[in-house]
């Protein structure tokens, strides 16, 4: 691997992309990675081969894996024989101790602090230290202090990092983008629901569940994979065959599925941006979502809110859509309103605040 001659060598951590489909963090690195390599030489630092196939065609490097135990130690000693000039990770794990380079990372949110509950798959030893973990903020805020400077997702995440204190850095709010369509939409013939997310308890998925008892007619799809376990609780919450379990998706299916919905719907009880429902309103498909900050701030007045700990409301924001001309007008409203959010406008942003980085 070379350098390009005379330019800021900039290394993105490209290592936490999924290897088949694309969860949170990853589409967030596979599509900024790629925008800020038409603007400005990159490298992609990856741990997996197969990571290429969601990645760009950009020059690459093959490092340790990041979740190994010894990441903090040989992360960047491995780093440091690359020679760049400022490194970006899409998280805040990256380890820092004895680099010779920049260093900018990413906070997403601080959901963990006040959800503190973990998967409820992972082994009991595991679920334990991770409830340690997030009981304090004192050790992310020691690593954070570590880094140069950092990039979050949304202004309401920012302010929670600035309330708690989380590092004196320089801080950058760099919003997420979505790829945007411009097809005119009719209202779809289904009645159907799509959920896009993870199963983790703060996304409180048993809301939309129990709402399906009030949505007679109605599907509630679920994209992402559940366990058995997790299959078996909504199940019990929900009328038998209203819930539809898709079991993952690629970026196609997902665009589909998009379009396919009547609604997209979400009551989580915190989120660092929602991705998911930046992408529907950009594909045209209607929300209707928990009544939190961060959704006002993502889908502006271009929703219909409701409490998320009240099925009775979230199935009343849905039934909303059942009016044509209000589906109509949501679905155009929301996919202007998607524009202000742009892949190629955030890779041009966290550009112009690596160079400062490493500049200073």
């Amino acid at each position: 691997m070379t350098w390009a001659e005379g330019a800021v060598r900039i290394l993105f951590d490209c290592r936490y992309t999924r290897l088949t489909r694309h969860d949170g963090v990853s589409r967030y690195t596979a599509r900024l990675v790629e925008e800020l390599g038409h603007r400005h030489p990159v490298v992609m630092l990856i741990s997996d081969e197969r990571q290429l196939a969601m990645l760009p065609d950009l020059p690459h490097v093959l490092g340790p894996s990041p979740t190994s135990l010894l990441e903090p130690l040989i992360g960047p000693r491995a780093l440091n024989r690359l020679r760049p000039d400022v490194v970006f990770s899409p998280l805040q794990t990256i380890g820092p101790l004895g680099r010779r380079y920049r260093l900018v990372t990413t906070i997403h949110d601080l959901i963990y602090y006040e959800h503190p509950a973990p998967p409820r798959d992972l082994p009991p030893i595991v679920r334990g230290l991770w409830r340690l973990y997030h009981t304090t903020p004192a050790f992310q805020r020691w690593l954070l202090r570590l880094a140069d400077a950092h990039v979050t997702v949304s202004e309401t995440t920012a302010a929670l990092i600035r309330r708690h204190r989380m590092t004196r850095r320089p801080l950058a709010v760099i919003p997420n983008g979505t790829d945007h369509h411009d097809v005119a939409r009719t209202p779809p013939a289904s009645r159907d629901v799509l959920y896009a997310g993870s199963f983790m308890p703060y996304k409180n998925v048993e809301t939309l569940a129990a709402a399906m008892r009030h949505l007679p007619g109605w599907r509630l799809r679920l994209l992402s994979r559940a366990d058995d376990a997790t299959r078996a609780r909504l199940e019990a919450l929900a009328p038998a065959g209203s819930l539809d379990f898709l079991g993952g998706a690629s970026d196609a299916e997902y665009a589909a599925a998009l379009t396919e919905a009547r609604v997209l719907a979400s009551a989580s009880r915190a989120e660092g941006f929602g991705l998911p429902v930046l992408e529907a309103m950009a594909a045209g498909t209607p929300v209707a979502v928990s009544d939190i900050p961060i959704f006002h701030e993502v889908a502006g007045p271009h929703a219909e809110f409701f409490d998320p700990a009240s099925p009775e409301a979230a199935a009343a924001a849905i039934l909303a859509y059942r009016d044509d001309a209000l589906w109509r007008r949501r679905s155009a409203e929301g996919e202007i309103w998607s524009r202000r959010f742009d892949w190629g406008a955030a890779a041009e942003q966290l550009l112009a605040f690596l160079l400062e980085v490493a500049a200073r």
